[in-house]
Protein backbone atom coordinates (compact mmCIF):
# COMPACT_ATOMS: atom_id res chain seq x y z
CA UNK A 1 0.00 0.00 0.00
CA UNK A 2 2.99 2.38 0.62
CA UNK A 3 3.67 1.98 -3.04
CA UNK A 4 0.55 2.69 -3.80
CA UNK A 5 0.93 5.88 -1.92
CA UNK A 6 4.00 6.81 -3.22
CA UNK A 7 2.75 6.56 -7.15
CA UNK A 8 -0.19 8.19 -6.32
CA UNK A 9 1.40 10.84 -4.59
CA UNK A 10 3.86 11.66 -7.32
CA UNK A 11 1.23 11.11 -10.40
CA UNK A 12 -0.63 14.35 -11.54
CA UNK A 13 -4.34 15.20 -10.34
CA UNK A 14 -6.33 14.52 -13.90
CA UNK A 15 -8.67 12.03 -14.40
CA UNK A 16 -7.43 10.78 -17.65
CA UNK A 17 -9.06 6.77 -17.85
CA UNK A 18 -10.99 4.61 -20.19
CA UNK A 19 -13.97 6.38 -21.26
CA UNK A 20 -15.57 3.52 -20.59
CA UNK A 21 -14.05 3.04 -17.11
CA UNK A 22 -13.53 4.67 -13.78
CA UNK A 23 -11.86 7.93 -13.02
CA UNK A 24 -8.44 7.53 -11.68
CA UNK A 25 -9.90 9.30 -8.40
CA UNK A 26 -12.56 6.67 -8.04
CA UNK A 27 -10.54 3.69 -8.61
CA UNK A 28 -7.76 5.72 -5.54
CA UNK A 29 -10.58 5.91 -3.40
CA UNK A 30 -11.74 2.75 -3.63
CA UNK A 31 -8.69 1.51 -3.23
CA UNK A 32 -7.81 3.63 0.00
CA UNK A 33 -11.49 2.15 1.48
CA UNK A 34 -10.16 -1.04 0.82
CA UNK A 35 -7.00 -0.32 2.89
CA UNK A 36 -8.55 1.02 5.29
CA UNK A 37 -11.05 -1.98 5.85
CA UNK A 38 -8.06 -4.12 5.81
CA UNK A 39 -6.49 -2.06 8.76
CA UNK A 40 -9.81 -2.84 10.80
CA UNK A 41 -9.64 -6.29 10.20
CA UNK A 42 -5.83 -6.24 11.38
CA UNK A 43 -6.40 -4.38 14.41
CA UNK A 44 -9.65 -6.80 15.41
CA UNK A 45 -7.98 -9.62 14.85
CA UNK A 46 -4.75 -8.10 17.10
CA UNK A 47 -6.89 -7.44 20.01
CA UNK A 48 -8.87 -10.81 19.82
CA UNK A 49 -5.48 -12.27 19.66
CA UNK A 50 -4.84 -10.44 22.48
CA UNK A 51 -7.94 -11.02 24.65
CA UNK A 52 -6.64 -15.01 23.69
CA UNK A 53 -3.28 -14.37 25.78
CA UNK A 54 -5.41 -12.70 28.68
CA UNK A 55 -7.88 -15.80 28.89
CA UNK A 56 -10.94 -13.33 28.15
CA UNK A 57 -11.53 -14.11 24.11
CA UNK A 58 -15.17 -15.27 23.62
CA UNK A 59 -16.15 -13.24 26.69
CA UNK A 60 -18.77 -10.67 26.22
CA UNK A 61 -17.00 -7.12 27.13
CA UNK A 62 -20.36 -5.37 28.18
CA UNK A 63 -21.74 -8.12 30.17
CA UNK A 64 -19.26 -10.49 30.62
CA UNK A 65 -20.96 -13.48 29.43
CA UNK A 66 -19.71 -15.86 27.11
CA UNK A 67 -20.23 -15.05 23.61
CA UNK A 68 -21.77 -17.95 21.58
CA UNK A 69 -19.43 -20.66 19.51
CA UNK A 70 -21.47 -19.80 16.02
CA UNK A 71 -21.41 -15.98 16.37
CA UNK A 72 -17.64 -16.42 16.74
CA UNK A 73 -16.91 -18.69 14.35
CA UNK A 74 -18.83 -16.29 12.19
CA UNK A 75 -17.49 -13.20 13.72
CA UNK A 76 -13.91 -14.17 15.32
CA UNK A 77 -13.11 -11.12 16.66
CA UNK A 78 -16.88 -10.67 17.78
CA UNK A 79 -16.35 -8.50 21.09
CA UNK A 80 -19.99 -8.70 22.24
CA UNK A 81 -22.31 -11.29 22.65
CA UNK A 82 -25.69 -10.55 20.28
CA UNK A 83 -27.50 -8.89 22.71
CA UNK A 84 -25.11 -6.58 23.66
CA UNK A 85 -23.66 -5.69 20.28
Amino acid sequence: MAELRTVRESSPDDDEHDPEGPTLSSEWSRIRGLELAAARRLEATDAALARVAAGTYGLCLTCGLPIPVGRLEIRPAATHCVNCA
